[in-house]
């Protein structure tokens, strides 16, 4: 990744594409390399500029922002963009749809400025747009889904300890939380969930936490 961060705007509503540019154009260090206006669009956009971010609405006409996001993971040729969501409605199924699609976060529309900011920074450094505190908002939202193995192979590929760090992590603590709890270094902790994210082929910790609890190797508490 450059100095500069690339981000491309993907929202069929132009006001709110307009507001995203000014604050972005306004800030040094961040780019704004384009706009469309639907996921079809935004996935052509996306291929030809290979921004660092994308930011999507998550429901758009002609092609919604979970098929974007779902295009845009699949290309190996994009393989350095990270999508972020944008959403009216915090977690609804839409998100947790466009997770697992392989979105690296998601950020509410009305976020502030200097969160929105922020969240491109997380996410250009390849980072998942998952604070502890939303991966346990996240898993509170979804506590009644049943492990879905169809959908989630590989949990016999990793090592116990992995397996373990995997979970904590969909449990929503931080690599030095594990460290805590498992008596081990914070890069100790990291390099079990960097090993665990490769071979289950996960972008990103978010990808890992929704492998977690549709393989069942979490199980989620009912409300």
């Amino acid at each position: 990744m450059s100095e500069v961060v690339r981000v491309a705007l993907v929202d069929d509503q132009a006001l709110m594409r307009a507001g995203f540019r000014a604050l972005l154009d306004a800030e040094d260090g961040i780019e704004v390399v384009g706009e469309a206006a639907d996921g079809e669009q935004g996935v052509a956009l996306v291929r030809d500029r290979v921004p660092d971010v994308a930011l999507v609405d998550v429901q758009m006409p002609v092609m919604s922002g979970i098929e974007a996001t779902r295009r845009i993971v699949a290309d190996p040729a994009l393989a350095t963009v990270r999508v972020v969501i944008l959403t009216n409605y915090g977690l609804d199924e839409y998100v947790f749809e466009a997770l697992r699609a392989g979105a690296s976060g998601f950020l509410l529309k009305d976020t502030e400025p200097a969160d929105l900011l922020q969240a491109i920074e997380v996410v250009a450094r390849g980072e998942a747009l998952l604070s502890p505190s939303v991966t346990r908002t996240l898993i509170g939202e979804f506590v009644s889904r049943p492990p879905d193995w169809a959908t989630a192979p590989g949990l016999d590929r990793l090592t116990r300890r992995e397996r373990e760090v995997t979970a904590l992590a969909a449990r929503g603590l931080s690599n030095e939380e594990i460290a805590a709890h498992m008596v081990i270094s914070p890069l100790t902790a990291k390099t079990h969930i960097s090993r665990a994210m490769t071979k289950l082929g996960a972008r990103d910790r978010a990808q890992l936490v929704v492998f977690a609890y549709e393989s069942g190797l979490v199980q989620a508490r009912h409300r």
